[in-house]
């Protein structure tokens, strides 16, 4: 019988397959390979990754931003995480469908809102304008398009549902004795949370960590958009090099080789970190 619901899995593994193991498979061959321009042959090489030292500099922008735009989203989505787990359940029904609102528009489409509101002609500019507030300052707009700042705002507001998420669903389901408690024993409320709240609610926040943490690495419709082309990370690289005029995609199937290797580290560590939490909590 057991043999016989194995079979079940086999679509699944026919949809791994061809979907996640042979591209990657293909990925490999390109990063540990070139093309010789004469004989438009290839051959085993390194020089894809000694080549990469030339976009260091987009390397530490794209981790910078993602780890600026994962604390933003922590800071902002525990308060509001645990606000809603400490309310009824109407209040966390319509907060729930709030979060949810902007998740049910196209991902370009909330991008592109965005533009209108930040460019130089835009919503802000033109309130700006209307209060005085450019006369005042003596220019003529203020630059918010094509900035660091503006990459990181579109991560915040399109990332962070997922930071809310996780910590919200275990902040709800903390055992209410365990806070009882720990107040019968003479403990505040600073002390509450520091004690109990916030290390059993660990699990919650690696998660939100990790969810927003690697689509803001790997972005480039965000920074490409919003940065006006002046922020390049990581997937404005990758989209350069298989789609741009600097065609190259053994160079850039390197990089994403890379990236996919400093990601599955990150959230390994994350992982292993959350585990220890949840036994020492446990203990």
């Amino acid at each position: 019988m057991r043999n016989k619901r194995g079979w079940f899995a086999f679509p699944y593994v026919i949809w791994m397959a061809l979907f996640v193991v042979i591209p990657i498979v293909i990925m490999a061959v390109y990063a540990f390979t070139v093309a010789d321009p004469a004989t438009n042959a290839t051959q085993a090489s390194l020089d894809n990754f000694t080549d990469m030292g030339v976009y260091l500099s987009v390397f530490l922008r794209s981790f910078w931003l993602a780890i600026l735009a994962t604390l933003v989203c922590l800071l902002v989505g525990y308060p509001v995480s645990y606000w809603m787990a400490k309310e009824g359940p109407r209040f966390q029904r319509v907060a729930m469908a709030l979060i949810m609102l902007p998740m049910w528009m196209n991902f370009l489409l909330r991008t592109y809102s965005w533009m209108s509101i930040l460019e130089n002609n835009g919503l802000l500019n033109q309130l700006f304008r209307a209060v005085g507030l450019l006369d005042l300052l003596g220019v003529d707009h203020i630059q918010m398009i094509g900035t660091s700042g503006a990459v990181v705002l579109g991560m915040v507001y399109n990332y962070l549902p997922f930071m809310i998420l996780p910590i919200y669903s275990v902040i709800v389901k903390l055992d209410g004795s365990l806070l009882e408690a720990a107040r019968d024993l003479g403990a505040d409320s600073a002390r509450v949370f520091s004690k109990v709240i916030f290390p059993l609610s660990l699990p919650g926040i690696l998660s939100g960590v990790t969810m927003v943490f690697v689509p803001s690495v790997s972005t480039f419709a965000i920074s490409n958009l919003l940065g006006g082309g002046n922020q390049m990370m990581l997937g404005d690289l990758i989209e350069l090099q298989f789609l741009g005029g600097a065609y190259n995609p053994h160079l850039g199937a390197a990089v994403s080789m890379v990236m996919m290797a400093v990601v599955v580290v990150c959230m390994v560590v994350m992982n292993h970190f959350g585990e220890g939490e949840e036994q020492a909590v446990m203990l």
